[in-house]
Formats: C-alpha cells, sequence, structure tokens
C-alpha cells in the first residue's frame, strides 16, 4: 500500500464523502487567491505609504504562498469521490493540480523568498545612496548597486506575478471542469 493509498483509505474513513470538503478547500483556495491578488494588493499599494505597504507586503505574501501550497495539497487529496485517487484517473484533472502545485511551491521556496530579499536590499542600499547624497552634493540618480537590486527584484516579482497568475489560471480551469460535471434535479 502506497502512502497515497493510505492518506485516502485514511480520508474516506474520517469524512466518508468527500465533496463537501473538496468543494470547501477549492473555493477556499480560488477565493484566496483571486482576493489576495487582484483586491488586497492593490487596495493595500494606493492606500499605504511605501514603507507600509512594503512591510505589510514582506509579512502577508509568506502567509499567502503557504496557505496557496497547502489549500492546493488539501484540494487534491479531497478530490471526489475517493481523492487523489479519483484525481488520477484523468488528464483534465491532474495537471491543473501539477501546475497549481508545483507554481505554488515555486513562490512559497523559491520566488516569494528572492523578492522578499531583494526587496529588503533595495530598501537598505535606497538608505545608504540616500546617506551618500547629503554627504555629497550632486545627485547622480540610482547608484550602480541599486540598479542591480532593482533588475533582481523586478525579475523575481515578475516571476512570482507569473507563476501565481498560472495557478489561479489552473484552479479556475479545474472548477470549470468541475462545474461541468454537476448536474441538477429539477424535479421536486
Amino acid at each position: 500500500m502506497t502512502v497515497i493509498d493510505a492518506l485516502n483509505t485514511v480520508a474516506s474513513s474520517v469524512f466518508g464523502n468527500l465533496a463537501p470538503f473538496h468543494l470547501l478547500f477549492y473555493s477556499t483556495l480560488l477565493g484566496t487567491q483571486l482576493f489576495q491578488t487582484f483586491i488586497n494588493t492593490k487596495v493595500c499599494f494606493v492606500a499605504l505609504p511605501r514603507s507600509a505597504f512594503t512591510t505589510l507586503q514582506k509579512r502577508i505574501f509568506p502567509i499567502y504562498f503557504w496557505t496557496q501550497t497547502t489549500l492546493v495539497v488539501l484540494s487534491a487529496l479531497t478530490f471526489p469521490p475517493h481523492g487523489v485517487y479519483s484525481l488520477m484517473l484523468r488528464k483534465g484533472d491532474w495537471i491543473p493540480y501539477a501546475v497549481a502545485a508545483v507554481t505554488s511551491v515555486m513562490n512559497l521556496a523559491v520566488y516569494g523568498p528572492q523578492t522578499q530579499k531583494a526587496m529588503v536590499d533595495c530598501i537598505h542600499q535606497e538608505t545608504r545612496d540616500t546617506h551618500k547624497a547629503r554627504t555629497n552634493s550632486t545627485d547622480d540618480g540610482p547608484s550602480a548597486e541599486m540598479k542591480v537590486l532593482r533588475r533582481a527584484f523586478s525579475s523575481n516579482h515578475a516571476m512570482s506575478i507569473h507563476l501565481n497568475l498560472l495557478s489561479i489560471g489552473a484552479m479556475l480551469f479545474h472548477g470549470w471542469q468541475l462545474a461541468s460535471r454537476l448536474t441538477f434535479n429539477t424535479e421536486y
């Protein structure tokens, strides 16, 4: 018996019908992704001073990427009717989960931390450049170090955004697939 089989057996015996749990995990995942990506980040960017926005983002995004990754896993484990076993039966089911899992883990483990580090490094370099500009009366624009740091931030941030959008697209595709299987009894 594999680990996946054991998890499916435990999940089915503990939870019985996995469908309600799957819908709760999936809808929480998609709602969290859409809210964080398209509402929360934009509102905070517009409403907060840059330093407060930066502080908030470096606190929120690790939690967001961890939550996103966890919800992808929980949603996959509760895929109806038999968890991961059912998920693996059709490419149209497991491919969106594979895309969402890989992109979420990459943001959690690689691009999120690199973006955060580059953002903090830019803030520290800006402080050094400001101090240097006060002692030196010429304004030469951003230092060479700042240009390198901004480039690193931009490339990591762009990758993180694209990975997040791929994850959202994969989960929207899954939602479409899931909804297309629903049947409604119109007889009362």
